[in-house]
């Protein structure tokens, strides 16, 4: 799956990323987006909480979502750090809707950073629910 490279293992990087990164709100998860300023490989780091559901769902919809973060890693930019964090909802949720919301929040994010600087905090975007 992911390589040690490709994960924030640090509780001051998710940190970092969830209060000062642009946040995209979907209907099975909130992804926050930041610019990484040292410019390191993508990285991702993943919030499944007890709302979620027992430790075999949680651990589920965690390796879902690891997979589809491994998928999407070719065309995630370089220095870009995402923590996902699962909502309830993505308990039901199958692998082809949780990687398609994840891509659309990158997407979203890959537009909205050109435009802006690395080290500003961007507002909430809503995905069509």
């Amino acid at each position: 799956m992911l390589a040690g490279t490709n994960r924030i293992t640090t509780g001051d990087d998710y940190k970092f990323v969830v209060r000062r990164g642009a946040r995209v709100v979907g209907p099975h998860l909130v992804t926050y987006l930041r610019r990484n300023p040292d410019g390191v490989s993508a990285r991702f780091g993943f919030i499944v909480a007890k709302n979620v559901g027992d430790a075999v769902r949680r651990n589920r919809v965690r390796r879902r979502l690891k997979a589809a973060s491994f998928a999407l890693l070719p065309v995630t930019r370089p220095g870009t750090d995402v923590v996902i964090r699962a909502l309830p909802s993505a308990t039901d949720a199958p692998w082809s809707t949780l990687h398609a919301e994840l891509s659309e929040a990158l997407e979203r994010f890959q537009r909205t950073s050109r435009s802006s600087g690395a080290g500003k905090a961007q507002a909430t975007v809503r995905l069509d629910r």
